[in-house]
């Protein structure tokens, strides 16, 4: 009778630990697909830069520093989502992924900033396209990172949390980092406006 009791014990504790084991696993994978959702959007606003700089390029051909910047900045963004989307719980990735996209915004901004200065540019419907795109782009990105952020705490708070922190730890399952972009005017979009 008393070896029922243990055997009893040990299934019961065994099952708590698989339960607690798959909620894991099962959010660590809601991080990854919150991730996979961001890394659609980035790629669709990262596919756009190209296009863009085409558009103004002819116009802005003396400005050529900012087009540059513009192009590196792009091109470290791509390179820091790719780096993260192999790991969505790499903080270093997250971290550097979410400088590289500030960097990019600040670009961008200068960017949009100098075609101000070009009329003929802003009421070109090309360049219009762009910024109804670009707009329609950050507005998803905002939301795919703001989705990504919460199933984030989700999974942090369960691998912190007593007592699935136990199995967490066990099983190293680590730490997932928030997208993060950085100073508050940073997190803007930034801002389009042809006219």
């Amino acid at each position: 009778m008393e070896i029922l009791i243990v055997l009893g014990i040990i299934v019961a504790i065994a099952i708590w630990v698989i339960a607690i084991y798959n909620n894991l696993i099962n959010l660590r994978n809601r991080v990854r697909n919150g991730f996979a959702q961001i890394d659609v959007q980035l790629t669709r606003r990262y596919d756009l830069i190209p296009n863009l700089i085409e558009a103004v390029k002819g116009y802005m051909s003396h400005e050529r520093e900012t087009l540059t910047a513009v192009i590196e900045a792009r091109n470290s963004a791509v390179a820091g989502l790719k780096q993260a989307a192999a790991d969505p719980a790499n903080a270093e990735a997250i971290q550097a992924l979410g400088a590289a996209e500030a960097t990019l915004g600040g670009t961008l901004g200068r960017l949009f900033a100098l075609v101000e200065s070009y009329p003929d540019l802003k009421a070109s419907q090309n360049m219009m396209q762009f910024q109804e795109e670009l707009a329609s782009t950050e507005n998803k990105v905002a939301f795919a990172r703001q989705a990504f952020n919460d199933v984030v705490m989700s999974y942090n708070n369960a691998c912190e949390n007593f007592p699935s922190n136990l199995v967490a730890n066990g099983f190293s399952f680590k730490h997932a980092e928030f997208l993060d972009i950085g100073e508050e005017q940073k997190r803007e979009a930034p801002r389009v406006s042809f006219g």
